[in-house]
């Protein structure tokens, strides 16, 4: 039956499915969701804001929910350190949930399904290693960011995350600077 096996592998539910139960707050304790909700409400007011994330984050750490929340507020802050922070925080989440090596750069095309959209973990490890690429570059990291980046197109040569456009702005800054 392979409805059943579907059932039993809950990486392999629909995406919007698994958005809306892991990423959106399934799990989440109802605190911990309060607190997201009025970090949202008080985002121009930046202490108050962060102030419910923590707090969220004290209730439910690791949840990505939570995890999602602190990286969009630093994000968007242009807070690229803290931001990156939290981004090692997604990989070390991903890696582990997926059963993968520790180090990123020890990751391969085999030990995960990375080029299918309906594989949550792997594609919620594919975005933040590119994110993690794109702060590295931010933060003038760039050979960090450009093996990241590298290390994205490794694993989907078909470049559904969009790495190679990460691997071309790099490349022409540094023709830029020649």
């Amino acid at each position: 039956m392979a409805g059943v096996d579907r059932l039993d592998d809950p990486d392999a539910l629909a995406p919007e499915a698994l958005l809306a139960n892991a990423v959106m707050g399934g799990g989440l304790p109802a605190a911990a969701q309060a607190h997201l909700f009025e970090a949202g409400l008080s985002y121009h007011l930046d202490a108050v804001a962060e102030g419910h994330l923590r707090q969220a984050e004290a209730i439910a750490p690791g949840h990505a929910a939570v995890l999602i929340g602190l990286y969009r507020f630093y994000f968007y802050k242009g807070r690229l350190r803290e931001c990156l922070e939290v981004a090692r925080a997604c990989l070390a989440k991903a890696q582990r949930e997926t059963n993968l090596p520790a180090d990123w750069r020890d990751v391969r095309q085999e030990d995960a399904e990375f080029a299918r959209y309906d594989r949550l973990m792997p594609r919620f490890f594919m975005f933040t290693l590119k994110g993690y690429a794109y702060l590295h570059m931010r933060l003038g990291n760039l050979e960090e960011g450009r093996e990241a980046a590298m290390k994205l197109l490794e694993l989907d040569p078909t470049d559904k995350i969009g790495a190679r456009l990460l691997i071309e702005v790099l490349e022409r800054a540094e023709r830029d600077d020649e």
